[in-house]
Parts: structure tokens; C-alpha cells; sequence
């Protein structure tokens, strides 16, 4: 493993070499991670720019430097007009091209993506085959796990996992490919296999401008130089859409009659969902232990990526139904308590009322939905108004913070509360404080109430200003379960006056 820089610059359209030539080792574009015999990237970011890391890259050990202007060092260097673009095919070759010497599937969409991913990997490594996982929470090689800092990794990262799953006998790689990984050109350099497609919805709408560019870089994973065949949900009108645009091969499903498999029959219980699916060489019933109504079009896409891969149809129903639980996904917390506490990662509209509508489905005609949630700091702040809206569609929705970061948290409760403004008095209220808004929603509901804590799922901590915040929802939830069990906590209502 390892490349001659004068090699990578050769293979690299308008790069010049300064300096002798030397072996290349590894990558990385933080310099904290710089190792001797490493190529340091110095890209430029929104807020900073690599350059001007490059002593402690060089301190670090750097052999070379991957820069858009010469810097006062004496290394070699490799000059672009941009470190980004070329960035993921550089690593690529540095790393012996990992992803040509496995099967790498890649899950794309707004909503689905670790949900989706869990089943696959879960249910590839029940049918005996090796296989790995990079996404939102994890990257799991050889029965590691490494949190993740990114949906999907900045390229050198992405390239030396997929190498290390190569040199662990990886067969299948399966991983969540985000917009911004796209966009980004983080998989730049990497071959798929299978590509799928979940669904669209607005969001990151803050960083590509409007919800067509966010559709034409999704779609950018479908193309004929990035992966041999396509899998896409045609139940919105985006998967439809780019069905009828690719180039690759293309397998659809979804509950559309259009679909060359089709979802019917789906079942909602405590224990999970149940689904057929009928297409031209499979009639199956397939359990998922995963709660929701969309869990089925997960559900769905695992087994057909099996399906697409040469798994058998037997071994590929039991796989899914192996994969019990995905941390932030629709997890219960079941310590005894009258209530059905519910901790998930929705944050769009959609996924917000998906969730309560199986909240619903699930509880009897006179139970209430409390739902706790809040929405992010410099994100989608147009799509605000639209998202408490759908909050309100619960019984009772209770805003608070969700890593505000650098905006004031209560504008941005505000937003939240301008979708609300025709929804009856009582039925909204504000605890900018995110632990005593959990508190205040268990101690709230009644016996075979259900509330729903969402916006984090597995997410331990949060930003307000310049400062990282622990903050653990399941941990708070647990304990607040805890202290209403010994009578021990009295929550403090602050119902928003609407003037």
C-alpha cells in the first residue's frame, strides 16, 4: 500500500510537483492525525483553512503536502487550484483503490439511511458473510467500533477504512453516503456496487440553496462512473423522478403499484413491522424487530439489496429480522414506567409525522402523544414554521433546544412556534431547557400516554455558543423515568401566551 507522489500528481489533472519525490504512505486532511510517511491535505473549510495547520502537519511527521498554494516548507509539494476536488481520488490511489476489492453499497436519502444500513450489515454477517459499516453512528471493522465525527467520512478516512476492511477480509462494505459526502467529493475515488435511494424531503436546504440542487447531488450517486446498478424507492416523487433518469441499471420498490417490487400489506405492533413484498421473483413476508411505518420501505431496501447481492430469500428475511435495534431509532425505554417512552432521530417534517402517525397506530383511541422536540442552529431555517407545524400534530408538543450553536435558541423556538399559530391554546409548550422538557413531558403524560423524544436519537451532546454540552436523551429520559417512579420529581409548566 502506498504511492510515489510523483505518481499521484501524475494522475492528478492540473497539479504540479515541487520538490524530490517520495513514497506515500497514508493521508489525512487534519493535521492532528498526521502520521510520518503521510500526505497532508491542506483544504480549505466554511470556517477554517487546512494552510494554516500545516506546521503541526509537518511537525507531526508529513513527508508531503496537498496544497492550492506553495507553502515555506521544505517538503514536497503537490499544488492544485482546488485540495477538495482532488482529494478522494489522490486517497484512493494511496490506499490501493479498497473499494475495487470488495462490494461497497451505498444508502442514500433525507430519511432511512442508518436504519437501512444496520439491516443490511446485520443481516450480510447472519448469512456468514464478512462485511463492514460506515454511517452516523459507527464505523465497524473487524468487530470495532469508531464514533463517527460525519454521515460520511472526509476522503482519506473513507479510503484507509475501506483498505483496513480489504486487508480484514471484508467482502460487503456498506455505508451511508450523505449530500454533504457528495458535495464534498468525500467519496470521490470509490466504486459501488449497488447504490440506494430512500426518499427526499427539504432539508440541508441551508447549504445547497433549494431542494432541486439537493435532488441533483443525490443524484450524482447514481451515476454510470460511481456504481454499477441502482436501487430507488419510487414512493416520492424524486425516487420516481430519478428512476426514469439513470443511466445504470435500476431496480424499484415502494408501496406505488409502479414499483417492480411492491410493499403491501404493512402491520404495526409493539414488536415491529410486517410486510409483504411481491415482485416478479419474490412473494415473502418480511418482520422487521424496528417499529414504524416506514421502517417497512427500510426494511424493504435491506432485503432487496440482499436480494441484488445473490443472498437467498430464506437467509435474507432471518438476517432482517436478526437486526433488533438501532441506537435513536424508534428505541423504547422500558423501565417499568406506565407510559411508552420513545427516543428517535427524526427532525424533518415528514419523519416527524411518520412518527407520530405509528405512535398513534400503536396506542388506543383515548391515549395522548407528547412529543419533545427542537430544531438545529444554523440549519434549514426556513423549513422551521413547517416543522412545528408537524409537532403540533401530537397532543401536546414541548419545544426546547437542539444544539443551538451560535443562534439564540429562542428565535429559533419562535420559528418553530409561526407554524403553530392557528393550533388550540394548551396544546404547545416552551422549556428552553432540553432536560426539564423531557422531565416535564414523563411527568406529564398519563398511563398509556406515549412520548416521543426527538431531533438527537443516539447523539450524547449539543452545542450551545462555543461550548460542547453532555447531553444524553435516553440518560435523561432514564432518569426522569426513575424519579417519577419515587415520587421524587415535580415538573415546572411554562405554557406559551399567545397574544
Amino acid at each position: 500500500m502506498g504511492s510515489l507522489l510523483s505518481y499521484l500528481a501524475a494522475q492528478t489533472p492540473e497539479a504540479t510537483l515541487v520538490g524530490p519525490d517520495v513514497e506515500i504512505s497514508g493521508a489525512a486532511s487534519d493535521s492532528r492525525l498526521v502520521s510520518p510517511g503521510n500526505l497532508f491535505a491542506a483544504m480549505k473549510g466554511a470556517n477554517l483553512d487546512g494552510h494554516d495547520f500545516a506546521d503541526e502537519a509537518v511537525a507531526n511527521g508529513a513527508s508531503a503536502l496537498l496544497v492550492s498554494r506553495k507553502l515555506p516548507y521544505d517538503l514536497p509539494q503537490i499544488i492544485v487550484p482546488s485540495v477538495r476536488r482532488v482529494l478522494g481520488k489522490i486517497s484512493s490511489l494511496i490506499y490501493d483503490n479498497p473499494s475495487s476489492k470488495m462490494r461497497v453499497v451505498g444508502v442514500t436519502g433525507t430519511n432511512g439511511k442508518t436504519t437501512t444500513t444496520y439491516m443490511i450489515e446485520t443481516a450480510l454477517e447472519f448469512a456468514g458473510i464478512r462485511s463492514g459499516l460506515i454511517g452516523t453512528i459507527e464505523t465497524k471493522i473487524a468487530g470495532q467500533s469508531i464514533p463517527a465525527l460525519f454521515t460520511t467520512p472526509e476522503a482519506p478516512s473513507l479510503q484507509k477504512w475501506l483498505a483496513d476492511m480489504a486487508d480484514d477480509g471484508v467482502d460487503t462494505a456498506v455505508m451511508e453516503v450523505s449530500s454533504h459526502g457528495i458535495d464534498q467529493h468525500r467519496i470521490d475515488g470509490t466504486w459501488f456496487e449497488l447504490a440506494v435511494f430512500t426518499n427526499l424531503t427539504a432539508e440541508h436546504l441551508d447549504y445547497h440553496g433549494t431542494i432541486e440542487q439537493y435532488y441533483a447531488t443525490k443524484a450524482q450517486l447514481f451515476e454510470s462512473g460511481r456504481t454499477k446498478q441502482a436501487l430507488i424507492c419510487i414512493d416520492d416523487e424524486w425516487g420516481e423522478r430519478l428512476s426514469s433518469q439513470v443511466s445504470v441499471p435500476v431496480v424499484t420498490f415502494g408501496t406505488s403499484e409502479k414499483a417492480d417490487y411492491q410493499i403491501k400489506d404493512i402491520s404495526i405492533s409493539h414488536d415491529g413491522t410486517t410486510f409483504n413484498l411481491e415482485g416478479p421473483d419474490v412473494s415473502t413476508e418480511i418482520f422487521s424487530p424496528i417499529v414504524g411505518i416506514c421502517n417497512s420501505q427500510n426494511a424493504a431496501a435491506a432485503f432487496l439489496t440482499l436480494h441484488i447481492l445473490g443472498i437467498d430469500t430464506s437467509a435474507a428475511v432471518k438476517g432482517i429480522r436478526s437486526c433488533k435495534a438501532v441506537s435513536g431509532r424508534f428505541q423504547r425505554l422500558e423501565l417499568g414506567q406506565p407510559m411508552e417512552v420513545i427516543i428517535d432521530y427524526a427532525h424533518t417534517p415528514g419523519a416527524i409525522r411518520s412518527l407520530i402517525e405509528t405512535a398513534r397506530s400503536l396506542s388506543s383511541d383515548d391515549s395522548e402523544i407528547f412529543i419533545v422536540a427542537g430544531a438545529r442552529g444554523g440549519r434549514d431555517r426556513l423549513k422551521r414554521p413547517e416543522l412545528g407545524r408537524a409537532l403540533a400534530s401530537a397532543n401536546h408538543a414541548i419545544l426546547t433546544i437542539d444544539s443551538p450553536g451560535d443562534e439564540d435558541p429562542f428565535s429559533i423556538i419562535e420559528q418553530l412556534l409561526a407554524g403553530t399559530i392557528d393550533m388550540p391554546e394548551g396544546r404547545i409548550s416552551i422549556e428552553p431547557d432540553r432536560e426539564k422538557a423531557i422531565q416535564l413531558a414523563i411527568n406529564s403524560a398519563s398511563p398509556g400516554d406515549t412520548v416521543l423524544i426527538v431531533g438527537r436519537g443516539h447523539e450524547k451532546s449539543l452545542r450551545i455558543g462555543s461550548q460542547k454540552i453532555h447531553l444524553d436523551d435516553v440518560e435523561v429520559a432514564t432518569n426522569a423515568i426513575k424519579a417519577l417512579a419515587q415520587g421524587s420529581y415535580h415538573p415546572r409548566v411554562q405554557l406559551y401566551a399567545r397574544s
